[in-house]
């Protein structure tokens, strides 16, 4: 395993680091059954059909490594990334993975400078990463720089009506000025140079992306409004 103690953040990236709560919510069931796992599920039957495997994965923005054994169960890569830029993350990671005999490697750098080479990736994960990078546009682009040729993005998003909640604003730290509605996200993307057909996409509202933790639809039985500003939403995009 490449993963070596004493990485130092990139100190000219600028960002928002998550709060004690955020750190540990991210090594909870909660996180990693109905947020991560609940992602991977509805980001699956959306992918190019007839690729099972993918050579080189990367998981941009890693966290303490929940996702790394589910990457590596479903797509076998031969060579499994994972990127951060807290250093405290990527030795969490490296954890994780040694304690599922995953081999991994490990890169401290920003999302918005993603030190790869150009088409070096097969299939990049990006899950519930970019809104809390500052350099949104800047950061798409390099996914896109470092994919092959037909490699995939996988993108999975909470939009500005969930950051800028009251209770999210509460737990967690975020740069608030840069969040985007579900349509500017995939705007971005596509924008980007991305391929994201329509049938690729997916909106949807589930407990924990809402105010009241959708405590009115299980109590209640208050059905949440067919039309609404979605707070989530999960794309497969293909660069051509």
């Amino acid at each position: 395993m490449n993963a070596q103690p004493g990485w130092t953040s990139p100190a000219q990236e600028p960002h928002v680091p998550e709060t004690e709560f955020g750190k540990w919510f991210l090594r909870t069931h909660t996180w990693t059954v109905h947020v991560l796992e609940r992602a991977l599920r509805d980001l699956a039957p959306m992918m190019p059909a007839g690729r099972r495997s993918y050579d080189v994965v990367a998981d941009v923005g890693c966290g303490y490594g929940r996702s790394l054994p589910k990457l590596h169960a479903r797509f076998a890569p031969r060579r499994l990334i994972g990127m951060d830029i807290e250093p405290e993350m990527l030795e969490a990671s490296s954890r994780e993975a040694a304690a599922h005999q995953i081999p991994a490697e490990f890169i401290c750098c920003s999302s918005a400078n993603i030190d790869l080479p150009d088409a070096s990736v097969d299939l990049l994960f990006c899950h519930q990463t970019f809104h809390h990078i500052v350099d949104q546009e800047r950061a798409v682009a390099e996914f896109f720089r470092v994919l092959k040729p037909g490699g995939v993005l996988l993108f999975a998003e909470s939009t500005r009506r969930y950051i800028h909640s009251w209770l999210i604003r509460f737990l967690f730290a975020h740069p608030m000025d840069v969040q985007k509605t579900a349509p500017e996200y995939l705007a971005m993307v596509r924008g980007a140079g991305f391929d994201v057909p329509d049938s690729a996409v997916s909106y949807p509202f589930l407990w924990w992306s809402r105010e009241d933790l959708g405590l009115l639809e299980r109590v209640f039985r208050i059905r949440p409004p067919a039309v609404r500003e979605e707070t989530l939403i999960n794309l497969v995009a293909r660069k051509p």
